[in-house]
């Protein structure tokens, strides 16, 4: 397949694939808990594969993951699932491990880092010559925080005369709901069968009980025993068309994004 990822290319390469199309993709995501039968990177592996398979579809050029950096505290499975004691107990960790202040400083301050780091992402992304950057969260908490770093970084190039580069974000889900009813999960039937469409071998199924009805820890959603890698592909081909068309848009038509008051 056509090498996409930007730090495995030569300049001479890069140039030629910005200059035919210059969309830069993104992944950003978390280590977090997915059940006892998905690794702990999904979401970012699941995130940066979405990215290749459209760069390799659309055009464009995909950056390196970003696993690190988003607030430890709120909306992780560790911290804050109902059920986050025994998370702990199967990783052999004590749940003090992930008790409120473990991370040293507060909340707010860890959700400012982690938003200044995006659009630091962003102005770094519009300084290689791009003129699309496109987060995609595989975490989906972390939607928010790339749709206000997107806004941040628009107000704060928009003047610029060194050009716009026009900022979106997707996780997936969100573009396939209308087609899909159960259209994102957590570990559950719809990211496990993602993960194993799009990363081969790293799930493993058999470690789930027969009983569906059985409960799982820290998954929710469909069973994940039902999980099949053609259903994954079958989802991922409808979110890279509908990700794909959104990026050409912005590329064929900047201006219609650069005003007050529009979606990202």
């Amino acid at each position: 397949m056509d090498e996409v990822r930007y730090v495995y290319l030569r300049p001479e390469v890069i140039r030629k694939k910005r200059e035919a199309c210059p969309v830069a993709y993104i992944p950003i995501g978390t280590i977090e808990w997915h059940g006892l039968h998905n690794p702990v990177g999904l979401d970012t592996l699941k995130a940066e594969q979405l990215c290749i398979r459209c760069a390799q579809a659309g055009g464009g050029l995909v950056f390196p993951a970003l696993f690190y950096g988003e607030n430890r505290e709120e909306a992780l499975m560790e911290a804050n699932a109902g059920d986050k004691e025994e998370i702990s107990a199967a990783y052999g960790l004590p749940p003090e491990n992930f008790a409120p202040g473990y991370m040293g400083y507060s909340v707010k301050e860890q959700s400012d880092a982690y938003l200044r780091l995006l659009v630091h992402i962003l102005h770094e992304v519009r300084s290689l010559g791009f003129k699309v950057a496109v987060f995609s969260p595989g975490h989906y908490p972390l939607l928010d925080f790339a749709r206000a770093a997107c806004a941040l970084f628009h107000q704060t190039v928009k003047h610029d005369k060194r050009g716009m580069c026009i900022a979106w974000a997707f996780t997936g889900y969100e573009l396939v709901k209308d087609v899909y009813e159960y259209a994102g999960d957590h570990a559950a039937y719809w990211e496990t069968s993602l993960l194993l469409a799009l990363c081969p071998g790293l799930s493993d199924l058999s470690v789930l009980p027969e009983d569906r009805d059985e409960r799982l820890v820290g998954v929710g959603g469909l069973p994940p025993q039902d999980a099949t890698a053609e259903f994954g592909e079958k989802m991922t081909r409808a979110i890279v068309e509908r990700v794909t068309a959104e990026v050409r848009d912005r590329l064929e038509d900047p201006g219609a994004y650069g005003r007050h008051g529009l979606r990202l």
